[in-house]
């Protein structure tokens, strides 16, 4: 799996410009829009799915649904269903210990190496990962077999790239070279259920109860540069791993709010770990996170959006015996951590015609704090592309 490097491989730039030609075609044909339309099955707090217009007519709120990096924030009516595509993209650049950033050269003259004192390992570290980038695709599907409950299905499709700098021998600051590994596949596949548990003319509760199931692999493999010059085929470590392997619990709590123009919401959510360790003997740490989000609509088709995601995960438990090597990416300890990202989005729905039901979404963002188990690499930016169709 991880030797086809091309089936799924998406060019950020020509990804970027995509989106960028997409979103203006939808902008110009929505904004032209103008014939009378029926309310969106899917809705914020009662009520609130519908805007009125001058000439009396309903259209669908483009804020009706949260900023398109929010999962699971919305429900629908009794037999309404949806169907969604997310394209994700995740840009990692450098690496930091804590909240400092740390060079290559520092990593690889002061940093211990776990496994030094096994056959051919050095003191410290020798190979440093530089930049790591993650494409992922989203396909996902909700229905609502009561007023109360919306089942709701994710499967994504990921593909992760990593570049590193190998340093030769066992010491000293000598480039020999860089290579570059790269995983792809189907990830872990989950479902949930999202229960209504307060609503009124402005606000909305529901609970968030989501179980994942194994389905990613966890035993990727490709070529690597050795400081001494070889390239042998090893097991990737965890980070570029495609799933957990482990059934994991995804529990969560949703607000939404509204008010005329204005709406915001917040969303706290977690993955717990269901078994102490996967068939390679390790498990990811438990992730806990919080997010809040403040939204205004301009017209009934477009909305803008900022957002706080702050997120914290433990360090790796336990060790997958075929992963080693003076890497910081082959040690447990150095994953986790805390991150807290600002997000800036845009909502365009579609009003009338053959637009009618369509969504599209976009949204962008930076880390503004990050604290890190490390040496690990640090997040640059993240971007969310994403289109959904209520029935």
């Amino acid at each position: 799996m991880s030797k086809n490097r091309t089936s799924m491989a998406i060019h950020p730039v020509a990804s970027h410009l995509k989106g960028i030609a997409i979103t203006a075609a939808f902008t110009t044909l929505c904004s032209l829009s103008s014939n009378p339309v029926q309310a969106d099955e899917s809705h914020m707090p009662s009520g609130s799915t519908t805007a009125v217009s001058g000439g009396g007519h309903n259209h669908v709120r483009a804020d009706a649904h949260a900023p398109i990096g929010v999962m699971g924030e919305h429900m629908h009516k009794k037999g309404g269903w949806m169907l969604s595509y997310r394209y994700m993209r995740m840009d990692m650049e450098g690496n930091r210990i804590g909240e400092n950033k740390v060079s290559p050269e520092s990593i690889v003259t002061t940093v211990p190496n776990r496994f030094f004192g096994a056959p051919g390992q050095p003191k410290t570290l020798r190979i440093v990962p530089t930049e790591m980038t993650m494409d992922m695709h989203m396909l996902g599907a909700m229905y609502a077999p009561t007023d109360n409950v919306t089942l709701m299905f994710m499967l994504p499709m990921v593909r992760k790239s990593m570049d590193h700098l190998t340093f030769a021998g066992g010491a000293g600051t000598n480039i020999r070279g860089g290579f570059t590994t790269v995983s792809q596949g189907v990830g872990d596949a989950r479902l949930s259920a999202l229960v209504r548990l307060y609503d009124d003319a402005n606000n909305h509760f529901h609970l968030n109860l989501g179980l994942s199931a194994p389905t990613g692999s966890i035993d990727e493999r490709d070529n690597i540069l050795t400081p001494m010059g070889a390239r042998p085929e090893v097991r990737l470590p965890y980070a570029m791993q495609i799933g957990t392997g482990t059934w994991d619990l995804h529990p969560g709590l949703t607000y939404l709010g509204k008010s005329n123009a204005l709406s915001w919401g917040a969303q706290y959510r977690a993955e717990i770990r269901l078994e102490s360790e996967n068939d390679e003997g390790y498990s990811w740490g438990d992730k806990h996170a919080l997010t809040a989000w403040v939204a205004y609509q301009w017209a009934p088709w477009i909305s803008t959006s900022v957002r706080l995601d702050a997120m914290t995960q433990e360090a790796i438990d336990g060790i997958d015996a075929q992963i080693a090597g003076p890497v910081q990416t082959a040690d447990p300890d150095n994953y986790g951590g805390e991150r807290v990202d600002l997000l800036f989005g845009v909502n365009l729905a579609g009003q009338s015609g053959a637009l009618h039901g369509h969504r599209l979404a976009f949204e962008f963002g930076v880390p503004v704090h990050q604290d890190l188990n490390g040496p690990q690499m640090e997040t640059d930016w993240l971007f969310t592309l994403g289109w959904q169709k209520a029935f």
